[in-house]
């Protein structure tokens, strides 16, 4: 008799043993005997295991996939985070394009701008040094005065001149290496920015402008 055969008379015979009401049948591997089993009821055993259900002909009308092991679960939440956070990047990827073609219109914007940047930053940074050089100097003079104070005691102002200024001098040599350090930021923010829009430039998301013709000297002019 084939497996065909064996599945419709098990179905008929289930269909005259059982009630209307209870006419299903479930066709199910043993997880240890590793055989096929059709039952009209699945063992605890069976719970969660992959299955499928019969209808009174012995058609397959359901499939019961078998619950995801600890494994399985794991992996599928590490997939779903992955989606979420390749989303998210890509998402993040076209605001910064879209922000940056806002911005420039050719790389030469580009250039210029880094221009303007890090000429503002050289006047910051001279505007630091000139500072760290005052307070230096004031350094000095409170240096001085102490000296006469060796072998007694030194006025309370003077002590706080003192410590006013190790602050300020602090202060301004920090605020002078920050801005030292800026314009190497502000260099690999621009070297950025002009890669990301070659780039787009060369897939054809960016369309660069012609550069645009220097104005005559007065000299040109003559």
């Amino acid at each position: 008799m084939t497996s065909a055969a064996k599945i419709t008379l098990l179905a008929c015979a289930f269909v005259l043993a059982a009630p209307a009401a209870a006419q299903k049948l479930y066709k199910y591997t043993d997880p240890v005997t590793g055989k096929v089993v059709y039952t009209d009821k699945l063992p605890s055993d069976a719970a969660g295991k992959a299955n499928e259900q019969l209808n009174r002909q012995g058609t397959v009308v359901k499939r019961n996939e078998a619950a995801p092991t600890p494994e399985q679960l794991t992996s599928r939440e590490a997939e779903r985070k992955k989606k979420l956070d390749d989303e998210m990047a890509a998402k993040e990827e076209k605001r910064k394009n879209t922000a940056l073609l806002n911005t420039y219109s050719s790389e030469r914007d580009i250039d210029e701008a880094r221009a303007r940047a890090l000429m503002a930053n050289d006047e910051a940074i001279k505007e630091a040094e000139r500072k760290v050089a005052e307070v230096q100097k004031r350094q000095k003079e409170l240096a001085a005065e102490a000296e006469f104070y060796q072998k007694k005691p030194m006025p309370r102002q003077l002590q706080q001149d003192v410590q006013s200024n190790e602050i300020a001098l602090k202060a301004n040599t920090d605020l002078l290496e920050a801005k030292r350090k800026e314009t190497t930021a502000i260099n690999a923010k621009y070297d950025e920015d002009k890669r990301r829009y070659a780039e787009l430039v060369k897939s054809g998301v960016a369309t660069p402008t012609a550069p645009v013709a220097a104005a005559p000297t007065p000299a040109q002019k003559r």
